[in-house]
C-alpha cells in the first residue's frame, strides 16, 4: 500500500521543502506519498513519469477496447480488409 512506503513525507515537509522535493522527484523518478495526520493523502511525481504513466494508460485503454471488440465479434478477417483496401486503391 502506498501509505506504508518509505518515501512518505508529512505535508508540512512538502510545504517547507518544496524546491528540494521537486529536485528529489526529478532525480529519483519515483512517486512520493504525502501524509497528513498519519494518513496517506496524496501522491506526487515528476512530470516525465506522469506523462509516461498517462501514455501507458492510454495504450492500455486502446488494448482493452480492442479486446472488447474481439469478444463482441466486431472483427473482420485480415484478408477481407486487405481486399477491400486494394479495391479502393485501384478504383481511385
Amino acid at each position: 500500500m502506498l501509505g506504508d512506503r518509505n518515501d512518505s513525507h508529512l505535508v508540512s515537509y512538502l510545504k517547507a521543502n518544496a524546491a528540494d522535493v521537486l529536485l528529489q522527484l526529478a532525480e529519483r523518478r519515483e512517486p512520493m506519498v504525502i501524509t497528513q495526520n498519519g494518513e496517506a493523502k496524496a501522491v506526487i511525481q515528476d512530470i516525465t513519469s506522469y506523462e509516461e504513466t498517462q501514455e501507458t494508460l492510454a495504450l492500455l485503454k486502446i488494448l482493452a477496447l480492442g479486446n472488447r471488440e474481439i469478444e463482441e465479434g466486431k472483427v473482420k478477417p485480415i484478408a477481407n480488409v486487405l481486399e477491400r483496401l486494394r479495391s479502393k486503391k485501384t478504383s481511385t
